[in-house]
């Protein structure tokens, strides 16, 4: 096993507790892989607004891989790379998701909308669309559907909801940019998370470690399963891997 140089962690049902808390033993861990050297970084489905606060909490110091990786920032809040969905694709997913009953929301680079629809689309630039509904038989006719339309990533944070991306683009693609940066390979990356949009991430990375509570399929592919997000996970795997 390489040197582990990077932590990335996702933040939902890893990093974060139920009460959306990091707890002091969290922090403490990842104070300790930071003193070591280790780079932090947290990759999340979140937007920067949703996740930066977090970051500074932390004390991190390089990079931040937001929407799935829609897009990479600096903790000096400088924009590395971003991808956007096309906006006439992003109408009609409104409309199928509209037709099928289901909650949705979108972030732009202007914010979060969800629930009712913008006035116009065109007025914004569009990074993530999301929906959820406890009816799985909808998502699966959403997934379904969605299969005809080009160039989208489809993933999801959770077993209730859809994710989508530009094709191409997820926490592993961004991942890659951030080690360019840092002189490093994915070799040298632990990555750990609990659902599809971190799935990639954990099969590319040196070490992949899937959450306690993660999605089944997120525990086939990964190097290590730790114990959950309210039982101290990423602290054990940190433990464990670094320190």
């Amino acid at each position: 096993m390489s040197e582990i140089k990077l932590i990335a962690l996702d933040m939902d049902g890893t990093l974060l507790t139920k009460e959306l808390e990091v707890t002091d033993r969290t922090k403490e861990a990842i104070h300790g892989a930071l003193e070591k050297g280790v780079q932090v970084v947290l990759s999340t489905g979140r937007s920067l607004a949703t996740c930066y606060p977090y970051a500074e909490e932390l004390n991190l110091t390089s990079y931040l891989v937001t929407c799935n990786g829609g897009e990479i920032w600096t903790m000096k809040k400088e924009l590395l790379e971003q991808h956007l969905l096309d906006t006439e694709i992003v109408e009609k997913i409104w409309h199928l998701g509209d037709s099928l009953g289901v909650h949705m929301w979108m972030i732009s680079t202007e914010g979060f909308l969800q629930g009712e629809r913008p006035e116009s689309f065109y007025d914004y630039k569009w990074l993530k669309f999301g929906c959820d509904s406890e009816d799985t038989d909808k998502l699966d006719e959403l997934v379904k559907e969605l299969s005809y339309f080009a160039d989208l990533e489809i993933t999801n944070s959770l077993p209730t909801n859809i994710e989508i991306n530009p094709k191409g683009v997820s926490k592993a693609s961004a991942l890659h940019r951030v080690c360019d940066e840092l002189g490093i390979t994915m070799d040298n990356v632990m990555a750990v998370g609990d659902s599809l949009n971190d799935i990639k991430m954990i099969q590319e990375a040196g070490v992949g470690v899937a959450m306690g509570n993660a999605q089944e399929a997120i525990k086939k592919v990964a190097n290590h399963v730790t114990d959950s997000h309210e039982n101290h996970g990423v602290v054990k795997a940190i433990e464990h891997f670094v320190l």
